[in-house]
């Protein structure tokens, strides 16, 4: 297969295929917070990223939610479908964390009556505002793409919740993003990991996500390292989703 570098990011790179309209995203073990100020990294985290975001994705379109995943070729890279993507980054929120609190005062762990939806502009310059329809419009996003993305966002929340609560873990919240494909067709991209999501353990609250490298919190490999196995190992899903052994191109 050839590959061209098309774009990197904070944690991952992106590279054309010989399929037009198929990517491949390579996880890296690279980390950042608070929009790349602070920068960090960590063994096996692009393992644990890839193979949770082609669980999770497989998962999804099994119950219904169209996504970019094609398969996982290797036990850090991913194929996906080209997307045009939305300048949105879609975030639901079931319990107090991170901004929301100082946004609107409530203490961390406080359970919102029901999920909030939050609509970002996808924009590292500007630290990625948290906005309104209004502002959107301005900018020229559609009224049904913005629909889009809020039940794109509901209806992800609804299908893992319970899948990670029957594993021992709350998913507090996540990130998720939207694209089109070239017939027009919207879809959820992104990724769906420790990155993305923060996770908590059910019964004792232990953080087993990003925040732990946000925070300097310590055992982030361990917190990683774990919900891959509380997703692989328990659910069954995992490198099984791609329907091919992941070590056969290594």
């Amino acid at each position: 297969m050839t590959e061209t570098l098309l774009y990197e990011g904070k944690a991952k790179k992106v590279f054309t295929t010989d399929e037009a309209n198929v990517l491949l995203h390579r996880y890296k073990n690279d980390a950042t917070a608070f929009n790349a100020k602070k920068r960090g990294s960590w063994e096996g985290k692009g393992r644990t990223n890839a193979t949770m975001s082609a669980a999770m994705f497989a998962y999804l379109e099994e119950n219904g939610v169209p996504t970019h995943f094609v398969e996982q070729v290797d036990e850090t890279s991913i194929k996906t479908k080209k997307l045009t993507m939305l300048p949105v980054e879609v975030v639901v929120r079931n319990v107090a964390a991170g901004s929301i609190s100082r946004l609107l005062g409530f203490e961390e762990g406080h359970r919102f009556k029901a999920p909030i939806v939050e609509l970002c502009y996808k924009d590292d310059d500007l630290d990625d505002p948290l906005l309104n329809w209004y502002h959107f419009r301005e900018l020229g996003v559609a009224d049904e793409d913005l629909e889009f993305c809020e039940e794109l966002g509901l209806k992800v929340n609804e299908i893992l919740a319970p899948f990670f609560d029957e594993r021992g873990i709350l998913l507090v919240d996540f990130k998720i993003e939207a694209g089109r494909d070239e017939a027009g067709n919207l879809m959820l991209a992104d990724e769906i990991s420790p990155d993305t999501c923060r996770f908590w353990d059910k019964e004792t609250n232990e953080k087993l996500d990003k925040d732990r490298f946000r925070r300097d919190m310590g055992g982030v490999e361990e917190a990683y390292a774990e919900m891959l196995r509380r997703v692989t190992e328990i659910s069954g899903h995992g490198l099984q989703a791609s329907g091919k052994d992941p070590k056969a191109d290594a």
